[in-house]
């Protein structure tokens, strides 16, 4: 959900994108090309988006969105300092792992399909449109499908291969496996206040929605 300010990220760009699907997956609700294009909204420069049809240039318009809200909420920033004294700036990065993987523990809590059904359902929707897809977008989404990166959010085993694999992609040190502990002695009350956050966050995606409608 988050955002790296310029020059800043050191991470490959496959695997830069890949720390906030699920909740934008989710934000996007059930049209497709709204999600599709919530999905590939990292690989679209500025306004180059007008040969998508509308409501997949909806989709890259709700995913910026998204990124304007999260960056600047009380308790989003509030959780970056949990993590800023061991990672800097790669704060924003981890906590967007952590938000998912609440997300996809909670995800009874929000969605009425199983995680691994609607995973499944996204790759084989977007396998269908994936003659649209960005040609840098073109092996992540390969790499996500074949791994099945939104289902590795849901374990703490999970997330930890995601950050040791983040940190195998920085340039400079990041301390992204030591994050579990910092997530491990604040989860409860982090996960209290992201439900706080993400009810907060669903209102304003159903207020933009509803505007483009």
């Amino acid at each position: 959900m988050s955002r790296i300010k310029k020059g800043t990220t050191l991470i490959k760009e496959h695997y830069f994108s890949r720390m906030n699907f699920l909740a934008h997956l989710y934000l996007s609700g059930s049209d497709n090309d709204l999600r599709f294009g919530n999905f590939i909204a990292d690989a679209i420069r500025a306004n180059q988006y007008s040969h998508y049809p509308k409501a997949i240039q909806e989709g890259i318009h709700l995913h910026r969105s998204i990124d304007s809200f999260t960056d600047a909420h009380p308790i989003f920033r509030q959780h970056c300092k949990l993590f800023f004294p061991a990672h800097s700036h790669y704060a924003r990065v981890i906590l967007d792992v952590v938000y998912d993987h609440f997300l996809a523990q909670l995800w009874e809590d929000y969605h009425n399909t199983k995680l691994v059904d609607y995973a499944t359902n996204f790759y084989s929707v977007t396998e269908k449109q994936k003659a649209l897809l960005p040609d840098k977008m073109q092996r992540l989404f390969q790499l996500m499908k074949e791994q099945n990166w939104l289902g590795e959010y849901r374990s703490i085993k999970g997330l930890e291969r995601i950050l040791f694999h983040m940190s195998k992609r920085t340039s400079f040190p990041s301390n992204f496996p030591t994050a579990i502990a910092t997530l491990e002695a604040n989860k409860e009350q982090m996960m209290a206040e992201f439900q706080v956050f993400f009810s907060e966050l669903k209102q304003h995606c159903k207020n933009h929605i509803e505007l483009q409608a």
